[in-house]
């Protein structure tokens, strides 16, 4: 199908984006990658009367440490978190990750701000970030303010982000020294969305955990962060009943929504299994 007709903009700057929003009202929406906005104009069910296509706006590229944090401007590509010098160093989770996202056309487009903006729970990179207790930085017209990720998200297709704002950039942590990580996600074929994923941060000490963080993706109405699971491993080796009882806080959880890929129990059961893999990949990379 062909979409019905809309306006079309392309501000360069983050100010002029911005502006566009607030005079165009809800309107219209952003466009960054475009995976998920344009199958669904295709299809008219979502019909904007106007699109504001971010692609060229600079201050939302790049990758780069400032002030202690990696910095992570919204509209960086999948592929380019894969090709990071920066990210290998410091925040490996993330060019792994993206290497299982789609696949590399979907990759060369689609963009980490537009994964997390979306609020599907579908989508990786909310659960990653999650896992790596990212802030997300968001601009509007009343200036800018940081939200953490665990906070952001409030259900499926329902985030934080307000109508007149923009999701300008990702700040995360730098590793410290002694941290795994791992993203395990089962999906049926490669460009698949997971029928459940598991992100595992981990550090270790003479063999027991000093520090654990778990992202969920796909088991609920929204990216989730296990917390009780990751009490579960602090101060514990990585014995099998540990990693039995984390798994079942897991399951606990999991809230999944039926459908091709499999029902509630299946996908409940594979976010225990991919949190059980992840943490032992984890552990494995803790040096």
């Amino acid at each position: 199908m062909i979409p019905p007709s809309f306006e079309y903009h392309a501000p360069r700057s983050i100010s002029e984006a911005i502006s566009l929003l607030a005079s165009l009202g809800d309107d219209a929406k952003l466009l960054a990658g475009g995976h998920s906005l344009l199958p669904m104009m295709k299809l008219r069910f979502a019909q904007p009367g106007a699109l504001i296509d971010i692609n060229r706006i600079p201050e939302l590229r790049g990758i780069s440490e400032v002030a202690g944090r990696i910095r992570i401007g919204a509209m960086t590509t999948e592929t380019e978190l894969i090709a990071s010098s920066l990210l290998s160093e410091h925040l490996p989770l993330l060019a792994e990750a993206a290497l299982l996202i789609a696949d590399p056309q979907v990759r060369n487009r689609g963009t980490i701000g537009g994964d997390i903006a979306h609020g599907d729970p579908g989508n990786d990179h909310p659960a990653i970030a999650m896992a790596l207790d990212a802030t997300f930085v968001l601009q509007g017209p009343n200036g800018e303010r940081q939200v953490q990720a665990v906070d952001f998200f409030h259900g499926t297709y329902m985030t934080e982000l307000a109508e007149n704002e923009l999701l300008t950039a990702i700040l995360v942590t730098p590793f410290a020294a002694g941290t795994g990580s791992s993203y395990k996600k089962l999906k049926r074929k490669t460009g698949d969305w997971a029928t459940a994923g598991a992100a595992v941060v981990l550090r270790m000490a003479g063999g027991v955990v000093t520090h654990a963080s778990i992202g969920l993706t796909n088991v609920a109405p929204t990216a989730l962060r296990a917390s009780a699971a990751e009490a579960l491993l602090v101060g514990q080796a990585l014995t099998p009943a540990t990693l039995d009882a984390v798994v079942a806080a897991v399951r606990t959880i999991c809230d999944p929504a039926e459908d091709l890929r499999g029902d509630a129990e299946y996908k409940t059961a594979m976010a225990g299994e991919m949190t059980r893999r992840a943490i032992l990949i984890a552990a494995s990379r803790c040096h």
